[in-house]
């Protein structure tokens, strides 16, 4: 199975100024966001590492260019001739219902639907649709986010985390040690956490989102 890479969105953001007929720099100022945004030295960080856009942006690009997000994926897909991945979808207000997921944070169970996201390299990944606005600027009610078990999980990184008492939440991760895990609160009229380890029963990386 092919996995999503960081040049295959890239690739597709060029293809969507292309097909509009700007340049990177002038999507970015149409979808009203910094210059700057999209250039190639925005692609990686100043240490070398792989630099990828958010999903706000993206967002933003695509409600610019009028593109819908279907149409997004194909230009990843026609551009990278990367492959579509069904993946289970069930509510966000599901998800601390028992019966979808096991102790790992894989997903089991009846109930789920499906829908197609951009492939990843984990056969366990899973969707998530947002209701309400409680997460807002970061997600809205109706966005859909991709969750991997299998990805690692780092600083900074939005993740789905699962407590032992049944509470499922999104949040930015701030920082995780053997004994806590401190989150960030996507929106600022909500509290941000702090976890013991041990009352934590699965955590999972955001890979991607439907927005």
């Amino acid at each position: 199975m092919a996995s999503l890479t960081h040049n295959q969105i890239w690739t597709a953001i060029d293809r969507l100024a292309a097909r509009s007929e700007m340049s990177a720099s002038g999507l970015a100022k149409k979808a009203g966001l910094d210059p700057t945004t999209f250039n190639k030295s925005k692609r990686v960080t100043p240490d070398g590492r792989p630099r990828w856009p958010s999903t706000e942006s993206v967002a933003k690009a695509l409600d610019a260019t009028g593109v819908s997000v279907d149409a997004f994926v194909k230009l990843i897909v026609e551009g990278s001739r990367a492959a579509v991945q069904q993946v289970p979808l069930i509510g966000f207000a599901e998800a601390g219902a028992g019966g979808f997921f096991d102790d790992g944070g894989f997903p089991v169970g009846k109930g789920w639907d499906e829908v197609a996201f951009p492939a990843v390299n984990d056969q366990h990944a899973y969707a998530l649709e947002i209701s309400g606005d409680s997460m807002k600027p970061a997600y809205r009610d109706g966005d859909v986010i991709l969750v991997s078990p299998a990805a690692p999980v780092r600083r900074h990184d939005r993740v789905v985390v699962k407590t032992k008492d049944g509470e499922v939440m999104v949040k930015e991760l701030k920082r995780k040690t053997n004994k806590s895990i401190e989150l960030q609160s996507l929106n600022s009229d909500h509290r941000n956490r702090t976890l013991a380890m041990k009352d934590v029963l699965w955590i999972a990386r955001i890979v991607w989102a439907s927005q």
